[in-house]
């Protein structure tokens, strides 16, 4: 920096002199200053002014890059600069990117450069309190640039070298460029403010989880084992079994598991009203059938329904939540080739029945499927098999929900739908018609893959059908779509009893053609990463509006069904003070309420996710993995006790505060190790009472020796006589 900014900085910002160690390096070509001189050239400037842009970055082979490293880092040069030289007045005089020559005026690479700059300006100006008072664009028109000539193109304004005319066409940056201005800064997404009030009273306020592993086996053994053992008989601390000796067994309860306990216990820190987790399938049916029912998985899981119930929380079964590794498929249908077998559809009915009979007394919102919409990243050897497997979850999903609205939903009176990811789309340039139509094929791509059959036609959409006919015509891909049979099509419409969706983020989405017979390919996107937003670890953008766009987008086209949002939140890489994750749920269930409130649309859940940190995922969940509560369980705990928004925001919520003490140790072991107490009492008791027997055998003897002692002496003993009532 001082040999490239220093340079000429110094001698007017500074001291009047040249950087030390440009002086060092260039001592035989830099010229002495003399104090005359350092007195001339210092403060010879009323701001600092200065360029950044692609010619920082690529100079020409023959000059030399004075050993500095590249970086797009604007904000750390104006930092310093506020550090080297007292934090003048700044303007940014030249600032921009380039285009290929090539390109027109679809420069959305330019916008997205300019974003990233303009971002790093306002960060600087509000964070960093730096004083910069003008931004310049460079440049309004195309033309000349130096050493790249005519081979790269910098203006706002396009022009045709080779034309008579020279025509000054704007581009979209230079629309762009205009919005930014009009609103000093970005322009607003949100048209409404905060708004403060709340959801109706039966409005759900859940958490989400994944898969709930079952333990096979109660976690307090010392009660399913009849046999009475000694300990530390010999001083080695084992246990011996007394032989001939059998107790009577306490009956399992289902605070035997441990893992139940635990469960009860964050969920009663959580104080939501609904709980949404997933069965194991490959646990409950092994080999996927009712034959290799597990009854001992089947019991944990009715126990942690039971116990859920007695906290007043409703749980959210989701049947099949599948996972990269093995889908939670049962092995043998994994074997035969999982969801692109027809056989995996008649084991998922034969399973779905088996669970609305076990726990349909207990459970009243069942998803069958988690994120069927998602597949694409598991069965993608070709969008062919893609889309195959997404046929037969339609229909797997119909077929139950078929199950339970003849068979049980007369006496159990509960409801049945799957839950689909949705991320909204945004196109990356909006003044492109090309992307604006990317956006939309995005989501017809994800969401109306099965809405449509659900909810609409009962057949794909006829936008998706068009679009890999168009492709296949040109030769870009061999995709095509299943088609339904007509029994089909009756088995799958209407079978969604509501709408369950998946939200996290908003894609920036750009047309892109693609050659090749995948599911990704058959899009013709590519997703741009818009650094102007928040963004998790993960890279995930934090884009609140998105999610009222979203919801708008299915009430829409889906005839204002009940919609419940049954995963939304974001990583965090804090195990404490998770600030990002509480930023992301306020703003998020905000513009969820704007949806609700001003434009009607019919939501009735929010369920956050998740309930803790996995091992692959350790920043995901409110709890960490070894379930110390993070800051936003206090958060998302007032959320909910508000039921949203109150008018007044200075209104403590019906929950009260929080309790900031540490929690009790002993009150902590004997929740946890109650089991090993009462033992301990029984034992306790057991020792005092025998104890309380010797005693009184000793006094009876010690009586008897001495009345034995006085008759030796010809002394009588009287003894009183007894009291008879009359």
């Amino acid at each position: 920096m001082q040999k490239v900014l220093g340079w000429f900085a110094k001698p007017i910002h500074g001291d009047g002199d040249y950087p030390e160690e440009l002086k060092m390096e260039l001592a035989s070509l830099l010229p002495n200053t003399t104090p005359m001189e350092k007195k001339y050239f210092k403060g010879t400037a009323d701001f600092f002014a200065f360029s950044f842009g692609p010619n920082n970055f690529k100079p020409p082979g023959k000059l030399p890059k004075m050993g500095q490293n590249f970086s797009l880092d604007l904000r750390a040069v104006l930092n310093w600069i506020k550090v080297e030289y007292g934090n003048p007045r700044i303007l940014i005089s030249e600032n921009g990117w380039f285009t290929n020559k090539d390109i027109k005026t679809e420069d959305t690479t330019a916008i997205y450069v300019m974003k990233t700059f303009i971002n790093m300006v306002l960060q600087a100006i509000k964070y960093d309190r730096i004083d910069v008072f003008g931004y310049t664009f460079w440049s309004l028109l195309d033309g000349f640039e130096w050493q790249q000539a005519f081979s790269n193109r910098r203006g706002l304004f396009y022009i045709d070298f080779e034309s008579e005319e020279k025509e000054r066409i704007p581009k979209s940056s230079a629309f762009y460029y205009k919005e930014i201005i009009q609103e000093n800064g970005f322009p607003a997404e949100e048209s409404t403010g905060t708004l403060r009030c709340q959801f109706p009273w039966d409005f759900f306020w859940g958490i989400t989880e994944s898969v709930i592993k079952a333990e096979s086996v109660a976690s307090s053994p010392q009660f399913s084992d009849p046999n009475l053992y000694l300990w530390n008989v010999s001083g080695d601390g084992k246990f011996y079994q007394v032989k001939g000796v059998k107790l009577k067994n306490r009956p399992l309860q289902c605070t035997d598991f441990t893992s139940i306990k635990t469960h009860l216990q964050l969920l009663s820190k959580m104080k939501v009203t609904h709980y949404r987790f997933a069965f194991n399938w490959s646990l409950l049916l092994p080999s996927g059938d009712t034959l290799s029912l597990n009854r001992h998985v089947l019991r944990y899981y009715r126990c942690l329904i039971s116990e859920i119930l007695k906290l007043n929380v409703k749980p959210v079964v989701t049947l099949h939540y599948p996972t990269h590794q093995s889908l939670s498929l049962p092995g043998p249908l994994l074997q035969h080739g999982g969801w692109l077998n027809q056989s995996t559809v008649v084991a998922f009915k034969t399973y779905a029945k088996m669970c609305f009979r076990e726990f349909g007394d207990l459970v009243k919102f069942w998803i069958t499927i988690n994120e069927p919409n998602r597949f694409g990243d598991i069965y993608n050897s070709s969008s062919n098999d893609t889309y195959q497997a997404a046929h037969h979850l339609l229909i797997a999903h119909a077929a139950a929900w078929q199950v339970y609205d003849q068979q049980y939903r007369s006496f159990q009176q509960g409801q049945v739908s799957l839950s689909l990811h949705c991320d909204w789309a945004e196109p990356a340039n909006p003044y492109l018609a090309s992307h604006v139509e990317a956006a939309n094929r995005f989501l017809q791509f994800e969401m109306a893959w099965f809405l449509d059959p659900l909810l609409g036609t009962g057949d794909y959409p006829v936008a998706m059908r068009k679009y890999l006919t168009y492709k296949t015509r040109k030769g870009l891909s061999g995709s095509f779509l299943p088609f339904f049979t007509e029994e089909q099509q009756q088995l799958v419409r209407g079978a969604a009893d509501f709408i369950a969706v998946n939200h996290f983020t908003t894609r920036f989405v750009a047309h892109e053609s693609k050659n090749g017979s995948r599911y990704e390919l058959d899009q013709d996107i590519r997703l741009v990463q818009d650094f102007t937003y928040p963004i998790s670890p993960a890279r995930s953008a934090v884009v609140p509006w998105g999610l009222r766009r979203a919801l708008n987008w299915i009430s829409l086209h889906y005839g204002g069904r009940d919609i419940y949002l049954t995963a939304s939140g974001i990583e965090d890489q804090s195990s404490d003070n998770d600030e990002l994750r509480k930023y992301y749920i306020e703003k998020y269930v905000q513009e969820a309420f704007k949806a609700y409130h001003i434009d009607g649309v019919n939501l009735k859940g929010y369920f956050g996710f998740k309930l803790t940190d996995e091992v692959a995922k350790p920043k995901i969940g409110f709890f960490t993995s070894e379930f110390q509560a993070k800051a936003s369980v206090h958060f998302y705990n007032q959320l909910i006790c508000n039921n949203g928004f109150p008018t007044d925001p200075t209104t403590l919520s019906k929950c009260g505060p929080r309790n900031e003490t540490a929690p009790c140790t002993l009150c902590l072991l004997v929740t946890q190790e109650k089991p090993l107490i009462f033992l301990g009492c029984c034992l306790l008791a057991t020792l005092i009472v025998l104890l309380s027997i010797v005693a009184f055998r000793k006094q009876k003897k010690r009586r008897q020796d001495w009345s034995k002692y006085f008759q030796h002496f010809g002394v009588s003993v009287e003894t009183k006589p007894k009291k008879v009532l009359s």
